[in-house]
């Protein structure tokens, strides 16, 4: 009887300790983590004002269905779930929540739009969701310390102002400056980043500003008024639909600033070719990365394999969008932050991984450009190379620099 006895309470004991061995091994997956799957959230304007965009959801979808095909990521499929919130905040808030709280995403990677991710930042954060490498250059994204689970992953808006600011102090100094900027906290960080940049000469420099909404439908008013303004410099902070119609207004009224055109609004095929190539020529703007239109890369591996993959996902009708590369690097980011995991894909540690980037080099990005990160610091890329329109393509000029202008 006693060995009887010995024998269950061996087996107990056995089983207290698989138990506990199972409770660790679930201990290293989050929500939306299984030993064969990665769910994944995201949001895009697929729709709306802002619908320019959605080739970012796009080529994310091809590029982890592609990943998948090859077997995944340490074994596992990844399940990108992507959702239209037509660029409309309230939209964004009832979607993500939908994603976080029924379809149990491990992240939330990507979401599009300043103000679609400022409606989600507090949520996610209280509840301890990566909102990771949204796909927007907002200073406020940069805030480990109160934000911890919010990253970013553009140049900041912030940077990239301080470099235009840099260029006109340097070759325009008498200038007298005009801003058309979006009427939310994407558009005004253009405008306030500008300022900072100019400094304490910013208040003579800065002669007239307009703002337009979303909903507008057009800017032409505004940009016959800031013509009228006497400006001889004007910066655009909009979207494609609205960069696009400022570039054609500005050519059709005869007007010619020295025109600085924001990067998240420059692709060639969404908004040069809509407003007219040869109205844009000698427009300047900024980027990170390789414009896919500008012929001296179209030879390189990255590009080439890039194209392939463009191509052989039905997306060959965006490959002169500037967005398409960029959707492509921001889920190569995602995709190499994976793989850094491990079998450790706690929404904690997936955080961690990502504030551990090193020098990553990517293919689409300029020589010179990588992506760095830390515990202190969630902005993975701090440089650009200005940039100039030929009526064909974007001409790089001058060297790559920060928001300090080196």
């Amino acid at each position: 009887m006693r060995a009887k006895q010995t024998i269950v309470a061996g087996l107990c004991m056995a089983c207290l300790m698989l138990a506990g061995n199972a409770v660790y091994a679930a201990g290293q997956y989050g929500p939306g983590v299984t030993d064969t799957e990665i769910k994944i959230g995201n949001t895009n304007p697929y729709s709306g004002p802002a619908s320019a965009y959605g080739i970012n959801g796009k080529v994310h979808a091809a590029y982890f269905a592609m990943i998948n095909e090859k077997g995944g990521i340490n074994g596992r499929k990844i399940n990108y779930i992507t959702r239209d919130d037509s660029y409309s905040p309230p939209k964004t808030v009832e979607l993500v929540r939908q994603m976080v709280e029924q379809d149990q995403v491990f992240l939330i990677f990507a979401s599009l739009g300043t103000p679609s991710n400022m409606a989600i930042h507090g949520y996610m954060n209280e509840n301890k969701v990566p909102q990771l490498f949204i796909a927007t250059g907002a200073d406020q994204w940069n805030d480990p310390k109160h934000f911890p689970w919010t990253m970013m992953w553009l140049p900041s808006y912030g940077i990239e102002s301080h470099i235009y600011a840099n260029y006109v102090l340097k070759n325009l100094p008498n200038a007298k400056i005009a801003v058309l900027y979006q009427n939310d906290d994407y558009g005004k960080d253009y405008l306030n980043g500008l300022r900072a940049g100019l400094g304490d000469k910013a208040a003579k420099m800065i002669v007239a500003t307009q703002s337009y909404e979303t909903t507008d439908p057009t800017v032409d008013q505004q940009v016959v008024a800031l013509e009228g303004s006497g400006a001889d410099v004007l910066l655009t902070a909009a979207t494609p639909k609205f960069a696009a119609q400022t570039v054609r207004k500005v050519y059709d009224i005869g007007w010619k600033p020295t025109h600085f055109l924001n990067s998240v609004g420059n692709s060639v095929g969404t908004v040069m070719k809509p407003a007219g190539l040869e109205k844009g020529i000698g427009t300047i703007s900024a980027t990170s990365i390789m414009d896919p239109t500008d012929p001296q890369w179209q030879g390189t591996p990255g590009y080439k394999e890039w194209l392939a993959f463009m191509n052989s996902h039905g997306l060959s009708g965006s490959i002169t969008d500037v967005q398409a590369a960029i959707g492509y690097s921001y889920a190569q980011t995602m995709a190499e932050v994976l793989k850094m995991c491990g079998d450790n894909l706690t929404r904690e540690n997936v955080m961690k991984q990502a504030a551990s980037l090193h020098n990553l080099q990517l293919p689409l990005m300029l020589p010179g450009i990588t992506l760095n990160t830390s515990a202190n610091d969630f902005d993975p890329i701090k440089q650009m190379q200005l940039q100039k329109f030929d009526g064909t393509t974007w001409q790089l000029f001058g060297d790559v620099m920060s928001g300090s202008g080196t």
